[in-house]
């Protein structure tokens, strides 16, 4: 999806958008013709970049506000506005809930939840005094929908910032809109962490009904179409990217002959 989406002019703002998910998500906003700004606590190893333009990049911790508040302040002042913000940064390692105590999950939540409201709440102040408002997109999972076991904070920080994004849609109506993308498994540099070697990731893509697993630049193409003005009329949705989602277990369980 490239400049047809008319982003042109256009400011982004995206999370953790140094790599992975993040920085398939900022090259995409490049090629749709948008100013880009990536933040995270550090550098990318390399420029975030496609179509000869490059991100900026902005160091932040999005679990501090008057960072958060700080870095916004500066982007309005050089750039003149703020039009989307990607509420992308997070994630979570291993961690079954009897493993560890509460305070541990907690941040968890902190960065999956908490650190979004925050950040959209600085968007908001800026993009609401503005001319044709803004749009917010939250990265949402497919772990918030179902069980997640290991990843239990994780799953409900997902389940949860999805209901605050259609409540920032109703309160926000009509200058910003807000939606949320829901995410399946993405193939990223870090796949191996979660699926194991190359046979790993393979066999866990025959589990997709799309035969395998997302690409960071699949994401982007979303995220880039809702934040355009083909999506005006979109908003508090969840737009499921998830390649058709999870085949049943109980199909492979059952002992039935369902023929040719």
């Amino acid at each position: 999806m490239g400049r047809a989406c008319g982003l042109e002019g256009r400011v982004a703002v995206v999370t953790g958008g140094t790599r992975g998910v993040g920085a398939g998500i900022a090259r995409a906003f490049l090629r749709a013709g948008a100013q880009v700004v990536v933040c995270a606590r550090r550098p990318p190893a390399e420029p975030v970049a496609a179509a000869g333009r490059a991100a900026r990049f902005l160091p932040v911790d999005v679990r501090r506000p008057e960072a958060v508040a700080g870095m916004f302040g500066r982007i309005a002042e050089e750039a003149g506005r703020v039009d989307v913000l990607v509420n992308n940064a997070g994630g979570t390692p291993y961690r079954p809930l009897g493993a560890t105590d509460a305070a541990v999950h907690a941040r968890i939540v902190e960065l999956n939840l908490v650190a979004p409201l925050t950040v959209s709440l600085a968007a908001h102040r800026i993009m609401r005094e503005q001319p044709g408002g803004g749009s917010v997109l939250m990265i949402g999972s497919v772990s918030g929908a179902r069980p997640s076991p290991g990843t239990a904070a994780y799953g409900a920080a997902k389940a949860g910032l999805e209901h605050l994004a259609r409540s920032m849609a109703v309160e926000w109506a009509p200058a910003v809109r807000v939606n949320t993308l829901v995410l399946g498994m993405v193939r990223t540099e870090s796949a191996h962490l979660h699926y194991g070697d190359e046979d790993g990731v393979a066999a866990v893509a025959r589990t997709v009904p799309a035969g395998r697993l997302a690409e960071p630049d699949d994401v982007g193409g979303a995220a880039v179409f809702l934040a355009s003005d083909r999506a005006a009329y979109i908003t508090g949705a969840s737009l499921l990217v998830h390649g058709g989602g999870e085949r049943p277990a109980f199909l492979d369980a059952a002992n039935v002959d369902r023929g040719s």
